[in-house]
């Protein structure tokens, strides 16, 4: 066996090259998926390292404000965030309006009640009325539904008093879980 050290250090000094070359590649890959701002100019090794590593914090403090603005919106809140009465928890209220054939219907609900605007809807349909306008706006942790209806000449006489019930019974029975 023959011991060449000029072969040796050859060997070293391009395995060294070859992983030198691979880091810059990889370097150069982690820099181009950092958004940068408009500066045009050359980053140093340590610089395009440091905007990387806070580029990466940034997603993550984004990741979780994201995932709790989508359990309060879907209503799944940590249990004991429920017991305290959490953000976007509630108890719902309902008012029906008639004037005339025309019936406004206001529903405010917190954040984890957003069912109840469908479910709404659907029954004022049952009761043969037409649903002229329907929409809602949300304002901190409390939803305004408001839906605009009319009541229809072969609707019963006493559809608005019926459709009236009929809600609060729902809102107040589909609350008490």
């Amino acid at each position: 066996m023959e011991n060449n050290p000029s072969s040796s250090r050859t060997d070293r000094k391009t395995i060294e090259k070859n992983r030198r070359n691979h880091m810059k590649s990889l370097y150069s890959k982690l820099n181009s998926l950092v958004p940068h701002q408009t500066s045009q100019e050359v980053l140093s090794l340590p610089d395009q390292l440091y905007e990387a590593a806070n580029y990466i914090k940034e997603l993550q403090t984004t990741l979780e404000k994201l995932k709790e603005k989508k359990e309060r919106l879907m209503g799944t809140d940590r249990p004991n965030a429920n017991l305290s009465g959490g953000v976007g928890l509630r108890s719902p209220q309902i008012e029906v309006h008639q004037v005339g054939s025309a019936l406004e219907v206001v529903l405010i609900t917190g954040l984890d009640c957003q069912f109840m605007f469908n479910e709404s809807i659907r029954i004022i349909h049952e009761e043969g009325t037409e649903v002229i306008n329907a929409s809602f706006s949300v304002i901190d942790d409390t939803v305004f539904h408001t839906i605009h209806s009319k009541i229809g000449e072969s609707a019963p006489v006493n559809a608005a008093a019926r459709i009236s019930e009929r809600l609060k019974k729902f809102v107040n029975g589909a609350y008490s879980f």
